[in-house]
């Protein structure tokens, strides 16, 4: 996957794991508020390998550069 899209379905996880949390709080659903929590640290982790591709890329292009 490439950094940017890495770093889209990060978020897309973050948001519905966010809204499966609050879902969860509105109807005392313990097991959906668990599942939003994970999902959203999913998303988080996600975003961070995207964030992480494109230091790697950024950094190599500078190395690159100087050759």
């Amino acid at each position: 996957m490439s950094s940017t899209t890495d770093k889209l379905k990060g978020l897309a996880n973050e948001a519905a794991g966010n809204i499966k949390q609050a879902a969860g709080k509105v109807t005392g659903n313990d097991g959906l508020m668990v599942e939003g929590k994970a999902q959203e640290f999913k998303g988080e982790a996600q975003r961070t390998v995207g964030e992480a591709k494109d230091g790697v890329s950024s950094l190599v292009d500078k190395v690159g550069g100087k050759r």
